[in-house]
């Protein structure tokens, strides 16, 4: 059972998660109400991550005179007042701006929240209270995601986001009632925090989710053609195909985080990451065979998720003069991984090579993680800390 002082997080999680991910399937529907052309459409999806990206630190570092529970309630209202201007967005232009204001908010939300969970938990199990945040995002996935993206095809892509932000509203709501105020302890001053970008194990954390973690993105940016020309499904079965992916998340979620109460973090990063290669080298190989791939498509979903506790947890455990900050920079370098996992990801495409290819790339980003990885744990081991 959830533990109630965790629900605001749990909500605000899923807000975030089904904003970000229902754009993939809503581009269609905006570039025609806005007369514009997908590719033009996507950078709706570029400017949210670059929010993402340039909020987690600087939100984070501008708020930190507020207590932890005043500050995810600031957060929330920015996220829910630009997702309300998103759905009466008369333009483009206004409906891009929207989206980078809507991205500020996200991974300092997740940043902050994952400290606060780590400090509602009991003894043991911090892991497991920061992955009842990133349910939301998995839960997102699995339900409000392609719900969403239904209403905005059959009504309007406005209403989606109206539903993203009366979500927003019951979050706003629910941190004010149900989340208690967390005293973090003594803080050091701005110039104290951003002495961890000083620290060569921030950074090999950094690297690790993205590079790492974006051998999964450039499997998932690419995964409709895969599945429809590699494994030969038809293109109507790609919805219930991302909702298996959003049950592997799910799952991964849960997982993830019950190994990384029982065994160290970064052990957890290690093998979770040395499975997404097997798994990714698996999809190039028996993806022909449409029940191995979709067998191989639940591991890659629950493997995407299942990095999201250990690797938040192991940026707390490191950064202790600033975990905020630190935690809040593992969002940002998941959109980090994001882009490059779809970039590097399509340039076999780009060369001619199968639809397959892609996933290839993925491996070889994630065998980076894996390097990567086994240095920060030697350096852990000797006690390096700088």
């Amino acid at each position: 059972m959830i533990n109630k002082k965790l629900l605001p997080l749990l909500l605000g999680g899923l807000g975030i998660g089904t904003t970000e991910f229902v754009m993939m399937g809503m581009l269609p529907d905006i570039a025609k109400d806005l007369t514009i052309d997908i590719p033009t459409a996507g950078h709706l999806i570029s400017s949210y991550a670059l929010g993402v990206v340039v909020g987690a630190p600087l939100l984070v570092s501008l708020g930190r005179k507020f207590r932890p529970k005043q500050m995810l309630i600031m957060l929330m209202i920015a996220f829910t007042l630009f997702n309300l201007i998103s759905a009466v967005a008369s333009s483009y232009h206004l409906l891009l701006i929207s989206r980078f204001f809507s991205g500020l908010p996200h991974g300092a939300f997740f940043g902050i929240g994952a400290v606060v969970a780590s400090r509602i938990a009991d003894e043991g199990k911090q892991a497991s209270a920061i992955a009842v945040m990133f349910a939301g995002l998995t839960l997102a996935n699995l339900a409000l995601v392609p719900v969403g993206t239904w209403v905005g095809h059959e009504f309007s892509w406005r209403y989606t986001f109206g539903i993203v932000g009366f979500i927003g509203l019951v979050t706003i709501f629910s941190l004010k009632w149900l989340l208690p105020n967390v005293e973090l302890g003594e803080q050091g001053d701005l110039k104290s925090e951003m002495g961890i970008f000083k620290s060569l194990q921030v950074w090999l954390i950094i690297i690790i989710v993205s590079i790492g973690t974006g051998g999964l993105f450039a499997w998932i940016s690419y995964i409709a053609p895969l599945m429809t020309e590699i494994s030969k499904f038809k293109p109507d079965h790609m919805s219930m195909i991302m909702v298996l992916v959003g049950f592997g998340m799910f799952v991964g979620n849960i997982v993830g985080a019950k190994l990384t109460d029982r065994f160290s973090a970064s052990k957890v990063c290690l093998a979770l990451l040395i499975s997404m290669v097997l798994v990714l080298i698996g999809i190039y190989f028996l993806s022909e065979n449409q029940i191995i791939s979709l067998i191989l498509t639940f591991l890659a979903g629950a493997l995407s998720l299942s990095l999201a506790s250990p690797i938040q947890l192991l940026m707390i455990q490191t950064a202790k003069s600033a975990e905020m900050l630190g935690a809040s920079l593992i969002q940002a370098a998941f959109n980090i991984g994001n882009s490059l996992g779809a970039f590097f990801g399509g340039l076999p495409l780009v060369a001619g090579l199968g639809y397959n290819s892609p996933v290839l790339v993925g491996a070889a980003m994630a065998c980076v993680g894996v390097v990567f990885t086994l240095v920060f744990i030697q350096r852990q081991r000797k006690g390096i800390v700088e």
